[in-house]
């Protein structure tokens, strides 16, 4: 790399970004021009600052990071972006890939590996952390189940993982409305939707079901 890579953090949580930062610095190839702790303050500031990588975390209250990986790539097309989060689910992993990132990895990954992840994705190619790469091949190999028959896992939207997510933890509807920036009444209605189409009745049983999608760890 003959010139500083310009790298934007995306992060909710202050203490993590300014540990990549810290980390960031100790590479004389890497420059830290920005960051951001929600989807909307991410694509205003990656509009005008034009870097090469952004790290970005998936779960942020308001825009998810779905959603922000989507505005980014039609914005920026030539931005790579790099999934730096602690969710281990399927759903997580591929709505990243479709959504355009290049590269997903998890917050528990050692700073070599970090490293080694954002040089690959400047350098064009794809990262997945070695246990991520295995979920996305076995996925893609599949098991010869019926694929054109939706799973009730399959119906949920985005937004609704991440309720069903914060529900498993435990939270009350006050707390996801103040994390997501949403009504009371378009939690309840997220939570009634996830009841539905799970069939699944109350929030014990979205718990278990969370856990066995590996939403939360027991």
């Amino acid at each position: 790399m003959s010139k500083k890579q310009r790298i934007f953090i995306v992060d909710d949580h202050t203490l993590l970004r300014a540990g990549l930062r810290a980390l960031l610095m100790l590479d004389p190839d890497f420059e830290v021009v920005g960051e951001a702790d929600n989807g909307h303050d991410a694509i205003r500031d990656i509009a005008s600052l034009v870097p090469h990588l952004v790290l970005m975390d998936i779960s942020m209250r308001g825009m998810s990071g779905i959603e922000t990986i989507l505005d980014i790539k039609r914005r920026n097309p030539d931005t790579r972006i790099l999934v730096l989060t602690i969710h281990k689910a399927d759903e997580y992993i591929l709505a990243s890939l479709r959504a355009g990132a290049d590269g997903y990895m998890l917050k528990d990954a050692t700073h070599e590996e970090l490293r080694v992840a954002i040089r690959s994705i400047l350098n064009g190619k794809t990262y997945l952390s070695p246990d991520i790469a295995g979920r996305v091949i076995h996925g893609y190999l599949g098991t010869g189940k019926a694929d054109n028959v939706a799973s009730p896992w399959d119906t949920l939207t985005h937004r609704e993982r991440e309720v069903l997510k914060l529900i498993a933890e435990g939270h009350p509807n006050k707390y996801i409305s103040d994390y997501f920036c949403l009504s009371i009444k378009t939690v309840e209605k997220h939570r009634s939707n996830l009841m539905k189409k799970l069939d699944l009745h109350n929030a014990s049983m979205l718990t278990s079901y969370a856990i066995e999608k590996g939403l939360v760890v027991q």
